[in-house]
């Protein structure tokens, strides 16, 4: 890989493309592969393996970190399904799942760490979003700090929840601000691979099951949701009551009341390899999007169908807003199409609000109570304290809050949630988002190239969306493969430049003519 500012790197040949791809995906493998097996031998071993897997890979293949951590993120779950049947107690199915965050947490760390000792990209604009960053973190710590002191657990999740896109941001931004990070060809590799195991399992559901040994992995989480009151609680709120693990699957199209005319309930959602319907389609959408924008258009469009049955609206919402953007900035240019799409957000989100307070939309009255928390205690409550992993979830009673149109705290809204428990602070965050999204799209404007196209203008449509859905902004797949898009574009326009601006100094040496 070449750098943009180590003349040892710029000596060193780049491998093979293909190559490269199969090592990536190999180092991918091996990080998340032996987690569960050496946790079974003993968790401090898989613990310690983790981070100098971590390590490693930062130190000796950097360029392959940011592929590494998307990687992960899709493919931890199925590796855990695969050898669940190995595993003890649903604590310990519990614990493993988190090694994908491990892993993708010291690669960060190792990187920042570097960039502090001066061996990553520290050019003025670098500085200045990392500094806002490092602000960004500094917020969040405190109010999970709050918050832990109150309840540890819930605390704990919601900063794993937060801090993880900050993490892939930074991590992919510092990466291709100082390498050339060849990402296009690993990520319609891994696009085939995603589209394969979608239609597999919507073709061959109990191959599928069977395979991966879903009924075991599924069983530790009916075990657990059963102790927790979880299931209790959706089916009052559903009056469903599953029988099997396809039951558990089956979910009215697009999960709403508003198509229960057109004879489209009881669909089996797909999981995907990640194991969690939501966040696999917000992979899927970013997938197709990502592979438009690169020219795979027949790819792209074998993807878009597994949407549907995901049957996920945010997703969705998020490629038409993205397509939308593209051909409105081929035809009224990036400024205007920009102004346009705000304004398209903004009546989008009343309509949802008033249609939603209407039929007692759960998503839109969680983030009623948001709101309403926000105005009583502006300054936050502490990470953890509300939300949908908070006890009081479970007592909600939905038919008065329908009623009311709010309830005492806020659940199945990001933004609603990170109002009540944030406060004013949820502000800094939301508005670091929202600048990193104006600065790729800046480079769109500049560029035409759509994939600066969608960084930008997919992060904004996830932030829209976080207000009616909570994995919009807390699940990997949906702001955390954004945000992490945004930080190669922005990485890579600076490194660009760098090289740019020494090509520019050194060029009137080679056309200096000797005096006669």
């Amino acid at each position: 890989m070449s750098a943009g500012d180590s003349p040892q790197d710029q000596s060193v040949p780049s491998p093979p493309a293909w190559l490269e791809l199969a090592t990536t995906f190999c180092i991918a493998t091996a990080a998340i592969g032996f987690a569960p097996i050496l946790h079974l031998a003993h968790p401090a071993l898989g613990i310690v393996v983790e981070v100098l897997v971590g390590i490693a890979i930062v130190l000796a293949v950097p360029t392959y970190a940011p592929a590494i951590a998307i990687f992960v993120l899709f493919f931890q779950n199925l590796f855990v399904s695969i050898l669940s049947p190995l595993v003890p107690l649903p604590s310990d199915l519990d614990f493993i799942k988190g090694y994908n965050f491990l892993v993708c947490s010291v690669m960060w760390l190792a990187t920042f760490g570097l960039y502090v000792l001066g061996q990553r990209n520290q050019s003025a604009e670098v500085n200045r979003i990392m500094r806002w960053g490092v602000v960004t973190l500094a917020v969040v710590s405190l109010y999970f700090a709050i918050g832990f002191i109150q309840d540890g657990q819930p605390a704990a999740v919601y900063l794993r929840n937060i801090v993880l896109p900050l993490f892939l941001f930074q991590l992919s931004l510092l990466t291709a601000a100082t390498y050339e990070v060849r990402i296009t060809p690993f990520l319609v590799a891994l696009a085939v691979i995603i589209v394969c195991c979608g239609y597999v399992e919507l073709l061959f559901r109990d191959a599928w099951l069977a395979i991966t040994n879903s009924y075991t992995f599924w069983g530790f989480d009916e075990l657990k949701a059963t102790h927790s009151g979880v299931w209790e609680a959706q089916m009052r709120q559903t009056g469903n009551v599953p029988v099997d693990l396809k039951d558990r699957f089956s979910f009215d199209f697009l999960n709403t009341p508003l198509l229960e005319g057109f004879g489209l309930s009881k669909m089996l959602r797909i999981n995907g390899p990640n194991m969690h319907p939501i966040s696999f389609a917000y992979g899927v959408s970013f997938l197709a999007l990502f592979l438009f924008s690169v020219g795979r258009p027949l790819l792209a469009l074998a993807a878009l169908p597994l949407l549907v049955f995901c049957s996920v609206k945010g997703a969705i919402i998020v490629v038409i807003f993205v397509v939308a953007a593209w051909i409105a900035t081929r035809l009224l240019g990036a400024v205007v199409t920009l102004l346009l799409g705000f304004l398209g957000m903004a009546a989008f989100a009343v309509l949802a609000i008033r249609l939603g307070l209407q039929i007692g939309d759960y998503h839109v009255i969680g983030l009623m109570g948001g709101l309403d928390g926000f105005v009583q205690r502006p300054f936050g409550r502490g990470l953890g304290i509300g939300g949908n992993l908070s006890d009081s979830y479970f007592s909600i009673d939905w038919s008065a809050a329908q009623a009311a149109g709010t309830i005492d705290g806020a659940v199945e809204s990001a933004i609603g949630v990170l109002l009540y428990q944030m406060g004013v602070g949820a502000f800094v965050l939301l508005a670091f988002y929202f600048a990193m999204a104006l600065r790729a799209w800046r480079l769109y404007a500049s560029s035409g190239y759509l994939t600066q196209g969608l960084a930008g203008f997919g992060v904004m449509v996830v932030l829209l969306n976080g207000l009616f859905q909570e994995e919009a902004l807390f699940a990997p797949l949906a702001l955390g493969l954004m945000l992490s898009l945004t930080g190669l574009v922005i990485g890579s326009h600076v490194r660009m430049q760098a090289v740019a601006s020494e090509a520019a100094e050194f060029e009137p040496l080679t056309h200096y003519q000797p005096a006669a």
